[in-house]
This record gives structure tokens, C-alpha cells and sequence, in this order.
């Protein structure tokens, strides 16, 4: 029998679930334009990857940083470094487990200015199920048509356990890894209206 009553408290709940994952007033992110990229050194060679995957949900005002969010989470199965058997090699158990460790995790705490246009996001980051606290410089610029959040910080993979065994070497892959990050977003556009 057709409930009308029961079937618009479901539609209800729905729509909240799909609006509670992502924050009141987050800006719309525009792909096709952003990317995050990893540099490592291998004998002492700098070599960089990008991530084809990954989703950011951003809320920020540069008049109110303070009151900033950022979550970023990156499939680390999209690693690329233009070489397939390297991604291969690279989204296996020793280094990545991207199928035990499906997605990296970055989740702000806070947003502190700095002066300029530049900004320090700290937060916990998250890789293969281990857990650091990181400090991200980064810069704001509008441009036309909304605007972009740009940083680069550096990451030491043991600490994550990324490259096991005989990889645990820093002569051959450095231990420092150097993140960097290109997002552009919308002007005047939010993934959820307030």
C-alpha cells in the first residue's frame, strides 16, 4: 500500500545523509583544472607521480579563515608515474596497499593567515593506516571565474610505512616526499546551498 507519509520521511533522510557528507557552504572543485602530484627522490633523481583521483570538499572565505574546512581524500590506486609497471609496483602491499588502503586522508583542523595570500592548514594526515599531524602552507588567489589553492609540504613515507622491506633503503627512494597541490574552485558556487 502507497504511503505517502513514510515515503517522504526516506526521501528526507536521503537527502540529509547525501548533504551531511559534504560541509554547508563548500565551494564547487573543477577537476579538470586540479591536481595533486608527489616528488621523491630515487638515487638521489627527483621523480614526480600525480594522483588521477581524488575529491576535496573546501569552505573558505579569505575574510574569515579561521572558519575555513578542507577535506581532501586521494585514491591512491590512481598513482601515475607515466609507467605501468611501476604503478603496479607502487599501488602493491610494499608501498601503497591501495587495496587494504583504498584512499589518503587529509582533514583540517584549523587555518591559520599568514600574510599575502598565504595560509598554514594544519590536520591530521592519513596514509596506508598511519596517522601524522601535518602543517600545509598553501596560497589563495582568485582568479577569473573563481579561484585556487595552491601548496607544496613534505612528507617522510616511513613514517607511513610506504616502501617495505628492502624499499625501507633511503639511498635508493629518499625518505622525504614532497606533496604538491593545484585545486581550483568555482566563484559563487557551493556544493550545498545554506
Amino acid at each position: 500500500m502507497y504511503d505517502p507519509i513514510k515515503r517522504a520521511l526516506i526521501f528526507l533522510a536521503t537527502i540529509s545523509m547525501l548533504t551531511a557528507a559534504v560541509p554547508a557552504g563548500a565551494q564547487v572543485v573543477a577537476y579538470d583544472k586540479s591536481r595533486i602530484t608527489c616528488i621523491s627522490r630515487q638515487m638521489n633523481v627527483p621523480v614526480e607521480a600525480r594522483f588521477k583521483q581524488f575529491t576535496a570538499q573546501i569552505a573558505f572565505d579569505p575574510a574569515k579563515p579561521a572558519a575555513g574546512t578542507a577535506r581532501i581524500e586521494i585514491d591512491t590506486g590512481s598513482f601515475d608515474i607515466d609507467n605501468a609497471e611501476v604503478n603496479d609496483e607502487a599501488r602493491g602491499k610494499a608501498w601503497f596497499d591501495a587495496k587494504t588502503f583504498p584512499k589518503a586522508t587529509f582533514v583540517s583542523t584549523g587555518i591559520k593567515p599568514l600574510g599575502g595570500g598565504r595560509y598554514e592548514v594544519r590536520g591530521p594526515l592519513t596514509i596506508k593506516g598511519r596517522t601524522q599531524e601535518a602543517a600545509v602552507p598553501m596560497t589563495y588567489n582568485e582568479e577569473a571565474g573563481g579561484a585556487a589553492f595552491d601548496g607544496a609540504f613534505t612528507i617522510k613515507r616511513l613514517q607511513y610505512n610506504i616502501g617495505e622491506g628492502v624499499w625501507k633503503d633511503t639511498d635508493t627512494v629518499a625518505d622525504e616526499v614532497q606533496i604538491k597541490f593545484h585545486i581550483v574552485v568555482a566563484a559563487g558556487k557551493t556544493a550545498v546551498k545554506k
